[in-house]
């Protein structure tokens, strides 16, 4: 049979950025549901309220001295989008090498077209090395990822963060003063948390997510632990069971959950960890008996995901694939076909052959664009109401171009910087993380973070 020519139609090209279909929303432009109205204003009217500000994680509770950021200049409030686009544009070419911008996945497209890489925590702190001539790295994510990059580049380089509010909800609910609480009260059950038993394994070895504060990270080093990403988690669990007879992790209990779970741990032997709890809200023998002790953390973006949300997608669209993140609750885990860190659902899209539709339980900024970038496929984010990460949402072009162009003046503005007593031990548990490759995996399957 000769071939036969077919001409498809194209489909309308997709407008990914959040912001428009917000705005659209709001305006009455667009059917559709947003969590917040508030979240069509500017982040600048919310710098100087405490709180997360509209989004996922408006309703958790901020910690008493987070930081805040100072008024933006009225010119930066008062452009419009593309005079602010101009001006990025403009500080950038000004600057050269002297600059690198790192952009998150889950950042606002308006400043994302703007970043010289775009990926996950980790990617980019790696990105970031990558540049050690740059004076400057301009970090378009939050405030732990700035750490992270001011603790693996070199110390006269200087790391940027556009607006100070831009915190995480999540590395919030694990403070050091509770981490530090916590290492005594399970020293009281387990004894000398140095001791090795007959078998040379300590108590416990401290977990952490990527997500935490370099003041974690640097606890975590001190006590002979790791920190891990959602993609090596299951890594960074076994070299800590080679290690230790149980895991604390924290912040997120849904990764650890989901992570221990896949490697047979049975849901009874992960108790949670209350801190404002004695003990965590657990007796002795519960401790005794744990595996994973698990941190009462969570991420506000992946708990708005559901089972039913899952059903609602495949009573719509027979034969969906859906692929949720490992911090959602484990009974989305479960519901869903796959579940994979950032990356992971960024390659499996790619990967995909055939057109496909997705359902995907992750940031609705990062689903947006791949959407766009894939037409081909049908893509859409599981939650209907759209709800962007609260913190993220904080960089706007505006403080993009409020901070290059106070570097082409050359002045630093938001510096982040890492003490040197956290900085030490916090590379040191990076480093261990680095060591703990899987057997047979190269590294772009093991070096991605949330």
């Amino acid at each position: 049979m000769p071939a036969v020519n077919i001409t498809l139609q194209p489909r309308p090209e997709l407008d990914p950025s959040v912001d428009h279909e917000i705005q659209a929303i709001v305006s009455g432009a667009l059917q559709g549901e947003t969590c917040n109205t508030d979240l069509a204003a500017g982040p600048w009217d919310f710098d100087v309220r405490p709180g997360y500000g509209p989004g996922s994680s408006m309703g958790d509770v901020i910690p008493t001295g987070s930081p805040r950021q100072g008024e933006l200049p009225r010119e930066y409030r008062e452009a419009s989008e593309a005079e602010l686009a101009e001006r990025v544009r403009a500080a950038k070419a000004a600057l050269g090498d002297r600059v690198v911008v790192l952009g998150h996945f889950y950042q606002r497209e308006e400043v994302v077209v703007h970043a010289d890489y775009v990926g996950d925590s980790f990617q980019l702190a790696n990105a970031a090395l990558e540049h050690p001539d740059a004076e400057a790295i301009v970090f378009c994510g939050v405030h732990f990822m700035a750490e992270t990059a001011d603790l693996l580049s070199r110390p006269e380089q200087a790391v940027i963060l556009p607006n100070l509010a831009a915190g995480c909800s999540m590395a919030d609910m694990a403070d050091i003063d509770q981490v530090e609480d916590a290492w005594e009260q399970l020293a009281e059950i387990y004894g000398d948390m140095d001791a090795v038993d007959a078998d040379g394994l300590v108590p416990v070895v401290p977990v952490t997510y990527m997500n935490s504060s370099a003041a974690i990270k640097g606890f975590v080093g001190r006590h002979g632990g790791i920190v891990c990403t959602s993609s090596n988690a299951r890594t960074v669990l076994e070299w800590a069971f080679e290690r230790g007879r149980r895991v604390l992790f924290f912040p997120d209990q849904h990764l650890g959950r989901n992570t221990a779970k896949a490697m047979g741990v049975p849901l009874e032997q992960m108790p949670m960890w209350n801190p404002r709890k004695p003990y965590g809200g657990s007796d002795a023998q519960t401790l005794a008996d744990a595996r994973v002790i698990l941190w009462h953390g969570f991420c506000s973006v992946h708990r708005r995901f559901s089972v039913d949300q899952i059903a609602a997608a495949r009573a719509e669209h027979p034969g969906v694939r859906v692929i949720v993140h490992p911090e959602c609750p484990m009974e989305v885990v479960d519901a869903a076909d796959e579940s994979g860190s950032t990356d992971y659902i960024r390659k499996a899209i790619e990967a995909a052959t055939e057109p496909t539709t997705f359902a995907i339980g992750t940031e609705v900024n990062l689903v947006q664009r791949l959407a766009a970038e894939h037409p081909q496929h049908t893509i859409f984010c599981l939650d209907p109401v759209v709800c962007p990460c609260s913190t993220m949402y904080r960089i706007h072009p505006g403080y993009l171009a409020w901070v290059l162009e106070g570097l082409v003046d050359g002045e630093v503005r938001n510096r982040i910087t890492v003490p040197q007593d956290v900085a030490e031990p916090a590379r040191l548990a990076l480093e261990r993380m680095l060591a703990a490759k899987p057997p047979a995996a190269p590294a772009a399957d093991w070096e991605n973070a949330s």
